[in-house]
């Protein structure tokens, strides 16, 4: 079995489409895993997964930390929260995707608390990957994942349990998890702010643009849109976007009339 046969029973299996992900990185990833567990080739390895989400959670970048790029976040404290809600109140509705282990969308919560009362705070946070939504739920992190968390924040939020750290009920009971695959998924609209963080990175170029412009879609009018350290939207007025920042877009409306 060749790679494109493998990517045709990987997508029958999981509706998971490697085509959309950068071939040779995934290439590497999916070669690893062979050979970590001595399977001779693709077609051996498609009759030997176990479980569909062992393989998702594998192929899935699931690397997070809270409050990733702090500066960044200060200029979301300083300049984008209070906008959104001049714009929109403090009902504001909030999705982060792509979320892995939820190190991003409970720091959301935590950032809006500083403008926003707990029990108004509502965070939508999807991810393709069963485990790691399970992980988030559970709200338990190593220490080295709190490094950007400001002290007040950590002390008010976080307990240690042994040589971790668990995150406290106030704050989760803020996030509703959801399965969504950015590429094959609906995606909900009338969104304010949308986070997707260093994950795009790793698409194909024809799939950033479509996703970009379907978070466009979601977004109404005057919201902004969140991206990560590692990217950039080329061409960002086709999508109705006005960069605001290096990782920051606002979308307006009238960019695409």
């Amino acid at each position: 079995m060749d790679y494109e046969k493998f990517k045709e029973a990987v997508f029958k299996m999981t509706t998971i489409d490697l085509s959309a992900y950068k071939e040779a990185q995934m290439k590497r990833r999916i070669n690893t895993l062979i050979t970590k567990h001595r399977i001779n080739g693709y077609e051996d390895f498609v009759n030997a997964l176990r479980t569909v989400e062992e393989f998702v959670n594998y192929l899935t970048i699931n690397v997070s930390e809270f409050y990733r790029n702090p500066d960044q976040w200060e200029l979301m404290d300083k300049t984008f929260i209070p906008e959104l809600i001049g714009k929109f109140g403090k009902n504001l509705k909030i999705w982060s995707a792509a979320c892995s282990t939820g190190d991003e969308p409970y720091s959301l919560v935590m950032a809006l608390s500083r403008h926003i009362p707990l029990n108004q705070i509502k965070i939508i946070a999807t991810d393709i990957d069963k485990q790691v939504i399970a992980s988030a739920k559970t709200g338990l992190y190593a220490e080295k994942s709190l490094a950007g968390v400001p002290k007040d924040l950590r002390d008010k939020y976080f307990t240690k349990v042994g040589n971790s750290y668990q995150i406290s009920n106030e704050i989760k009971s803020r996030v509703e998890f959801r399965e969504h695959n950015l590429l094959k998924d609906r995606y909900d609209t009338g969104y304010h702010f949308i986070v997707c963080r260093n994950v795009l990175i790793y698409f194909t170029e024809e799939a950033k643009d479509e996703i970009f412009g379907r978070f466009a879609q979601s977004l109404c009018d005057g919201g902004i849109f969140f991206i990560g350290s590692t990217e950039q939207i080329m061409n960002h007025r086709k999508y109705g976007y006005e960069r605001r920042n290096s990782f920051y877009y606002e979308k307006k409306n009238e960019l695409l009339q």
